[in-house]
């Protein structure tokens, strides 16, 4: 083969590195446009790029690397027919649901999805025969690309790219059976495609890399308009008796043992005393990292992103605390730390943190107890990519502070006749979250502590 030549290969790889993904809950934003995308990158965690993607093997397991290298995705989920060649790629995304049948991944997961970018080269005036067989297939039961927003790009050898292939592309598209909502305009058609690209895949052209750039920010404006008119997305429920797994879950030891802290710090040989820990910004010892913890004035707990209540700071008797745990409920699933009938207001409030609705919930709790102002915060955690890594709980008394403020300042509290005495997080019902105090027989504070049974 000629030097200039390009081989089939080469040219899917190409047209691949320019979009190939499934997008939640903003666009897929490829190595190629990086610089002309820059206000895009500036998100935060909680608006990160969740990515579903299938064939993830070879060419495949590269681009998923690529566009998690960018810090702007989080691989939710990964699917491939040969799991053995697929090793790599689901070893290095351990926190991804993994499936063997994509139609599984949709029925699963399709309903979160918010955006579809298709890639397509121009094979005799139309799309290849390989794309057409997939969009029928993906349509025939499970209809993933129903009433989502659709973006379309190509990139062809000859000067018409792909405009053939993407205007039958769209006709396909809004098929009945399929009834994707194609983003209209925006035609991104790349002609003379094997001079389009350097010897490290990207874009030569300036005005090129920018034009596709302003495609893809057009997509995003067209993905939160279409959001807009659907309404509020329903968030996928939430396993609270963690019968999944992830990459520190501890097995072979059951969760609802009351001697779970010890057995499962003897599986893993966890190390205690005086042992030294590297924190990122510190080297303590396990003793004076439980000193630090244990002298905090609230109480903290500790849930994972598997809903697996793992740790709460022992600063006195459970009778004595604003909201009662006791030692044997470590290691507990949260669902075995609070009454069924709190569980729907348990699973709203992580729904919230997981899906970066917002960062933290706060429910002040004044019939715990008359004499305090307690206040329960629900803290989201990330890990350093900026995934969901579960909750920081800490429930902490107002009053002793706010009178030590108004003490030294002179002021004092005002009443109100029209303050709202008990907050909510949602519906306006009272302790929403909490659903009992703790005078009750059962006191449960809110997500990641438990119920005293």
């Amino acid at each position: 083969m000629k030097k200039e030549e390009l081989s089939r290969r080469d040219f899917i790889k190409k047209v691949m590195t320019l979009s190939a993904a499934a997008a939640l809950p903003s666009c897929l934003i490829g190595k190629n446009i990086d610089d002309s995308l820059n206000a895009l990158k500036a998100i935060s965690p909680n608006e990160k790029i969740n990515l579903a993607c299938c064939g993830i093997g070879n060419r495949g397991g590269s681009i998923i690397n690529d566009l998690y290298n960018t810090g702007m995705v989080n691989i939710v989920a990964l699917c491939d027919v040969d799991w053995k060649y697929a090793k790599r790629v689901f070893d290095e995304f351990p926190k991804a649901k993994k499936y063997w049948d994509y139609r599984k991944m949709y029925e699963e997961m399709g309903k979160s999805i918010d955006g579809v970018i298709i890639a397509t080269p121009e094979h005799n005036h139309t799309v290849p025969a390989g794309l057409k067989s997939a969009l029928e297939w993906l349509s025939f039961k499970i209809h993933p690309l129903e009433n989502k927003p659709v973006m379309v790009v190509g990139a062809s050898y000859y000067d018409q790219g792909t405009s053939r292939a993407q205007l039958h592309l769209r006709q396909i598209l809004d098929a009945p059976g399929v009834n994707a909502l194609v983003m209209p305009g925006n035609e991104f058609l790349l002609g003379k495609a094997k001079e389009a690209f350097d010897q490290e895949d990207r874009l030569i052209d300036p005005r090129t890399v920018d034009f596709l750039g302003s495609t893809l920010a057009s997509f995003v404006k067209f993905i939160k308009v279409v959001s807009t008119l659907a309404g509020p997305k329903k968030l996928p429920p939430e396993d609270l008796h963690a019968t999944g797994t992830i990459a520190t879950t501890i097995p072979d030891v059951d969760m609802s043992d009351d001697h779970w802290l010890e057995k499962a710090s003897e599986a893993v040989g966890a190390v205690s005393g005086n042992t030294y820990v590297k924190l990122n910004r510190g080297l303590l010892t396990v003793d004076q990292i439980n000193y630090f913890l244990d002298s905090m004035p609230m109480e903290l707990t500790f849930a994972d992103n598997n809903n697996q209540f793992l740790y709460y700071n022992l600063r006195q008797e459970a009778k004595e605390m604003l909201a009662a745990r006791v030692p044997g409920q470590v290691g507990n699933p949260l669902a075995n730390c609070h009454p069924e009938k709190s569980y729907k207001n348990v699973e709203w409030v992580i729904q919230q943190l997981r899906s970066g609705a917002t960062d933290a919930v706060r429910v002040h709790v004044p019939k715990q107890v008359p004499e305090k102002y307690i206040v329960h915060n629900y803290q989201a955690m990330h890990d350093e990519n900026g995934e969901y890594a579960g909750i920081n709980e800490y429930i902490l008394d107002f009053k002793p502070i706010i009178e030590w403020y108004l003490q030294q300042t002179g002021q004092q509290l005002v009443g109100n006749e029209d303050a709202v005495s008990s907050a909510s997080v949602h519906g306006g019902k009272t302790d929403a979250v909490t659903s009992a105090s703790t005078h009750d027989e059962t006191a449960v504070d809110a997500v990641s502590s438990a119920s005293v049974k």
